[in-house]
């Protein structure tokens, strides 16, 4: 345990034992940065009531408890505890993570199966940027969990099936099997569907001919069947095609939609029932799970079989769930997805829980997806009114980036390159920096700045610190120090760079990507102050030299690292 800031913890704590007894020896010390010191633990204040002491008292009774090697330590206030940490000691835990290939990341105890359900948009629709914050936040996650050692399966949980693609094949039927296909391939696939719901929509017959459709695809009519399955491939090719310009993980391996868990909503009902926990009401299968009530108090029902026989979204997502656990063997569950499903999942997870699928030893968690907004603070959409294309939004944030690229006389291909590295990135980066479950405003000039709390900001630090090593004739994997800290700007930035790895277990443990993103941006701008104020190459002597050459390295290392966490690439030079 490298990280500052536990280190502390972990000896105030030791302190707290010894002080006061053992009971004491599990209190959070509370520890924070201080503008007075490195950390400041706060404990002696929340203690000094149960413990009928003052304050400064039970801070003095710490002092004397705590082990000092390598901390300074002074009482401040009405009983702050000011923490320093030794020079020596940080140049040297810094030394440890340069030839630590994990960087400080510790591998868990017991390593986890995480099953990550995200992305999911509708088969034989095109995304729209309603589906960029469950497809990036959720690969973020993927990474996250991968690199910290947990064994990570993706669930795309495409929406493939029912009565949409009644109307589709339909639809496909009225105009001929030929155009249709030639119309889904050429990207017309969203006036497509419009076409088809305004028909549903507006034409009793082709209604019927649509709802008639349905259970032969339920049932396996072959031709049926064949048909669906040319919607699929058509989907497959146009999803790859998104996730390839995003730089996402998922692949036809991951896909897990819909039609997957046909085979296994009945046998679902009928586990419910037998148990119990499933009723009929009003015609239907209901499970009223616990604490649910409606507007007049009474339960609230999670219908599961609709009473016509049909299935709908809840006996998917039941199956799901319980094939989660059952066959997965899943440890912990993350559904990333849009946070208006956030009462339809707490109602699943209650049902699976009164089922008795999801229990003490299996975690699953609604990461809610805030909704991204236009420049007016409504939902994000054309000036007509419509959705955005996802791929047309994203080819934008390209052709925006080549203008913001400084123009050094790159081959056209590359200079393509790097406008793609820095459009998706800033994209990406503009997403991920806000908690995944507020609301952002899509705004490509803020989003491409080169400066500020943006991707290019820290895609440029990057390309910066390369170029130093590049100019020098060094090789950063060279750089191996040892490390001086004569400077405060260089002890700032060691002392940022050891928190890496318990910023990455945060973000794995509590699914909060924008923890990493500050936590790179604070150690961005610690470079820059040190970059400032520390020459590297015209460093006064060679030791000198080799030693801010080792911070460079070290720095550059957990910029890489941390944006491949959140799925950035980062260009060679900018």
């Amino acid at each position: 345990m490298t990280d500052p800031q536990l280190v502390l913890a972990e000896r105030v704590q030791q302190a707290l034992g010894t002080a006061f007894g053992p009971e004491y020896a599990t209190e959070d010390p509370l520890i924070r940065p201080s503008q007075f010191a490195d950390y400041q633990a706060n404990v002696a204040l929340s203690l000094a009531k149960r413990l009928r002491r003052a304050p400064r008292e039970v801070a003095q009774a710490l002092l004397e408890a705590l082990d000092t090697t390598d901390i300074t330590a002074e009482i401040s206030g009405p009983g702050f505890l000011n923490l320093t940490l030794g020079d020596d000691w940080i140049a040297g835990q810094a030394v440890r993570r340069l030839r630590d290939e994990r960087l400080g990341v510790p591998r868990p105890a017991e390593p986890r199966t995480v099953v990550i359900d995200y992305s999911a948009p509708n088969a034989a629709k095109e995304m729209h940027v309603g589906h960029l914050r469950t497809t990036i936040v959720g690969d973020t996650l993927a990474r996250t969990h991968e690199h910290v050692g947990n064994r990570v399966i993706r669930q795309n949980h495409l929406g493939d099936w029912g009565t949409p693609f009644g109307m589709l094949i339909e639809h496909l039927l009225d105009i001929g099997e030929e155009e249709a296909l030639r119309r889904l391939a050429a990207g017309d696939g969203n006036a497509y569907y419009q076409e088809a719901r305004l028909k549903f929509d507006t034409d009793p017959a082709f209604e019927e001919r649509s709802r008639r459709r349905v259970p032969l695809l339920q049932g396996g009519d072959p031709e049926t069947l064949r048909l669906w399955h040319e919607f699929i491939e058509y989907t497959k090719r146009y999803f790859n095609h998104v996730y390839t310009l995003l730089g996402v993980t998922l692949t036809d391996d991951d896909i897990a939609g819909e039609s997957m868990y046909n085979p296994m909503l009945a046998d679902v009902c009928e586990e419910l029932t037998h148990a119990g926990v499933a009723e009929v009401s009003e015609g239907a299968l209901c499970v009223f799970p616990p604490g649910f009530t409606g507007r007049d108090d009474m339960p609230l029902p999670l219908i599961i079989r609709k009473s016509d026989g049909g299935y709908g979204y809840a006996t998917t997502d039941l199956a799901a769930i319980r094939y989660r656990i059952r066959d997965l063997k899943a440890d912990r569950i993350l559904y990333v997805v849009g946070a208006t499903q956030s009462l339809h999942f707490q109602m699943v997870f209650e049902s699976a829980r009164v089922a008795g699928w999801l229990h003490d030893d299996v975690h699953a968690e609604h990461v809610q997806i805030g909704s991204v907004l236009g420049s007016d603070g409504k939902m994000f959409k054309t000036r007509s009114g419509k959705s955005i294309k996802l791929t047309e939004l994203l080819e934008e944030g390209v052709v925006r980036a080549e203008a913001v690229i400084a123009d050094r006389g790159y081959d056209p291909a590359v200079r393509r390159q790097i406008a793609r590295q820095v459009g998706m990135g800033a994209v990406k980066y503009a997403d991920l920096s806000v908690s995944h479950d507020s609301e952002y405003v899509f705004d490509f000039d803020r989003m491409l700045a080169l400066t500020g709390n943006t991707g290019p900001y820290l895609q440029y630090a990057t390309a910066r610190i390369r170029s130093i090593f590049r100019t020098g004739s060094y090789d950063p994997a060279d750089a191996t120090g040892p490390i001086r800290l004569g400077h405060p700007a260089e002890r700032a930035l060691a002392l940022q760079l050891l928190r890496f790895g318990s910023v990455v277990e945060a973000v794995a443990e509590l699914s909060e990507p924008h923890r990493l993103c500050n936590y790179l941006f604070d150690l961005a701008q610690a470079f820059t102050s040190f970059y400032e104020g520390c020459p590297v190459l015209k460093a006064e002597d060679e030791d000198v030299r080799q030693s801010r050459l080792a911070l460079s390295a070290l720095t550059l290392r957990v910029l890489l690292q941390g944006l491949h966490l959140l799925g950035i690439e980062v260009p060679e030079r900018m």
